[in-house]
């Protein structure tokens, strides 16, 4: 009997992966569909999950929602004399630093620099009654304060009318604090979010870079000094006026920054010395007031703070200037310092949460940064936020809870009340010392490296923001900032990744022929991955990209002589929603592979077509192609 060659027989339908009927979700009323979607939206972490236990009491009820409201309520109960120990240090620790701060940033902001104590003293204490941030050292900061001079400088002269732009500095802050408290009561925080890390890195170093740049007014000694913020205008106002330079300031300004800056990089090398640092610049302020009195520098050209007014805040609340020629300059400065100061003091405060192991809700912070600007502009308080550096030094010092903020309140108190006509003889090039030392740590380029070597998108981004506030303005850095991050979400929505998979060999694993080099092609089979949603936005884009795909691999089959193209297998696994243009877009696809003699495999979560199906992995799709091929491939051999 002559022998026959053995061969493996065609698949039977028995033997072939067929496409699965996926689960479909159960249908829902409309109702119920909006309702889930603005659940998720705006009440993503479900405060009101405590209040849901039908166990409850009214009394129990009532408590938990005061306790939500303001957390003090929560920890207050519990709180020891050990906590009180370690927040009465970190709270006189950062009045060492709020205090010469406050003066130096309420100058920034073309206030006067009283001011900047009465903000260090108002909202610190409603921020410890309604924050939930145990870290957060609530007073001004550099940003905001240089935002809002800039800002109402455009409508009234601070130094023509000082009162009318004291009361617009008021108004802009009530505006920011109504603005800030009315997103977190309608859940909006995630508005936030669309100031990514890349705007923000680029933002805050552009403005320090700014706000240095505007310190050599002070450390030159210049009575005249441009209202511009770019570096052009500056570098012209600085170099016209060298007959003008006073070198006495100078040399002091340069001296006492060498030595703040010499505090704090002790206190990173040695954090244990933390202190050093923190109290630096009230060192500094305290030993120039000393030598500016007894060598009577002030009479031979270096600028003196002068007398500040004794006494707590004031009210402000008849101050409040509503007048319809500036109250669109007051409401788009509180809503652009308000975003901000938001974007610094939350980012802040989550930094802090996640070393000690404890969750920042957003939404309650907006509200309490609302309500402590509410009540400061009532009380001759301007903008306030929770400034990183200040936050780190009382996260350094052992802040145990908010009472630290309590602490320093009491600790400006005092001085408002006893302390404010030894700050006479301070120099005002103390002052412009202070705040280069801290602006310097806000230009952040490890971060802009790391940027560039991740994602050279959100390089570009920080960069735009930066160089649109250096070289332009900073309300054009701000828009060039956000609308680029806006452009970046757009682009995401707009073009999602369609990938080429290929197989990782001995594994039935299909990956990125692009990102995994050793992924082979399978003969015959095109699969593409589509990373993303499926709308109406992206939906023509997707059916070109698909169809030059499949145009692509057929052209190389046939440049290089390799099988033929039969299958296109669609990846959309990952795709979390598909619109009735994306369902539309599939079927077109479908029709056009048809016609070029291919089949089309879906590989979903759901079924998006009813004649098709859907596989559950690549495996099977692959092994279904597999079979097909192999059963038309088939014939009897000879005998």
């Amino acid at each position: 009997m002559e022998n026959v060659d053995e061969t493996t027989p065609p698949a039977t339908d028995a033997t072939v992966p067929k496409p699965q009927n996926v689960a479909v979700p159960p249908p829902q009323s409309f109702l119920k569909f909006m309702k889930n979607t603005l659940k998720e939206t705006l009440f993503p972490d479900d405060p009101f999950r405590p209040l849901k236990n039908p166990n409850l009491t009214h009394r129990r009820k009532a408590i938990l929602t005061l306790q939500y409201l303001f957390p003090i309520l929560e920890w207050g109960p519990g709180y020891s004399i050990r906590f009180f120990k370690s927040d009465l240090i970190a709270g006189i620790t950062i009045a060492s630093l709020a205090i010469p701060q406050g003066i130096s940033y309420a100058k920034l902001a073309n206030l006067p620099p009283i001011l900047g104590l009465y903000s260090s003293f108002v909202p610190p204490l409603i921020y410890a009654v309604m924050g939930s941030s145990k870290d957060i050292a609530i007073g001004t900061v550099a940003v905001g304060s240089l935002l809002m001079g800039t800002m109402l400088r455009n409508a009234v002269d601070p130094q023509h009318d000082p009162k009318l732009y004291l009361h617009l500095a008021f108004t802009a802050t009530f505006f920011a604090g109504v603005f800030q408290a009315a997103l977190g009561i309608f859940r909006l925080g995630f508005i936030v979010d669309f100031l990514s890390h890349a705007t923000i890195v680029g933002f805050m170093g552009g403005a320090a870079t700014v706000v240095s740049l505007q310190q050599l007014k002070g450390f030159l000694g210049l009575d005249n000094f441009t209202q511009r913020t770019d570096v052009f205008s500056v570098m012209h106002s600085v170099f016209s006026q060298t007959h003008k330079w006073n070198w006495e300031s100078g040399v002091m300004g340069f001296l006492f920054l060498v030595l703040i800056m010499a505090s704090r990089y002790l206190s990173k090398k040695k954090p244990k010395l933390f202190w050093v640092s923190a109290l630096a610049p009230l060192t500094s302020v305290i030993v120039a007031s000393v030598l500016v009195y007894c060598t009577h520098a002030h009479k031979h050209g270096i600028q003196v703070i002068g007398q500040l007014e004794k006494g707590i805040n004031p009210t402000s609340l008849m101050d409040l200037n509503f007048d319809s020629r500036y109250l669109p300059t007051s409401i788009k400065t509180g809503i652009v310092t308000a975003i901000i100061a938001l974007a610094e003091g939350i980012a802040a405060g989550r930094s802090f949460a996640m070393f000690k192991n404890y969750y920042i809700d957003g939404n309650k912070e907006m509200i309490a940064f609302g309500m402590m600007n509410i009540v400061g502009s009532c009380t001759s308080s301007y903008l306030t936020s929770g400034p990183f550096s200040r936050s780190a030094v009382n996260f350094n010092a052992g802040c145990k809870t908010a009472v630290s903020n309590i602490v320093m309140a009491v600790a400006v108190m005092m001085t408002l009340l006893f302390l404010t006509p030894l700050f006479y003889y301070t120099p005002l090039v103390i002052l412009s010392s202070i705040i280069v030392a801290a602006m310097l740590g806000l230009i952040d380029y490890t971060a802009a490296i790391h940027l560039w070597h991740v994602d050279k998108f959100d390089f570009f981004v920080c960069i735009g923001a930066y160089f649109g506030i250096v070289f332009a303005d900073i309300e054009v850095g701000l828009v060039l900032a956000v609308g680029l991050s806006i452009l970046r979400v757009l682009l995401f929505v707009a073009r999602p990744k369609t990938l080429v998979l290929g197989n990782i060999p001995d594994s039935k694993i299909y990956r990125s022929i692009d990102q995994y080099q050793m992924a082979v092609l399978v003969p015959g089979i095109l699969i593409l991955r589509i990373d993303g949603p499926i709308y109406f936005a992206n939906s023509n884009y997707l059916r070109e990209r698909i169809s030059r795909c499949v145009e692509d691999e057929e052209e190389k089959i046939k440049e290089q002589g390799e099988t033929e193209l039969h299958h296109l297998i669609l990846d959309m696994s990952a795709i979390g929603n598909i619109d009735t243009n994306g369902i539309t877009m599939i079927e077109e696809v479908k029709k056009v592979v048809e016609r070029k003699g291919l089949k089309l495999l879906l590989l979903s979560k759901a079924n998006f077509m009813e004649t098709t199906g859907a596989y559950l992995t690549v495996g099977d799709a692959v092994e279904a192609c597999d079979r097909v091929l192999t059963a038309t491939s088939y014939s009897v051999p000879n005998v």
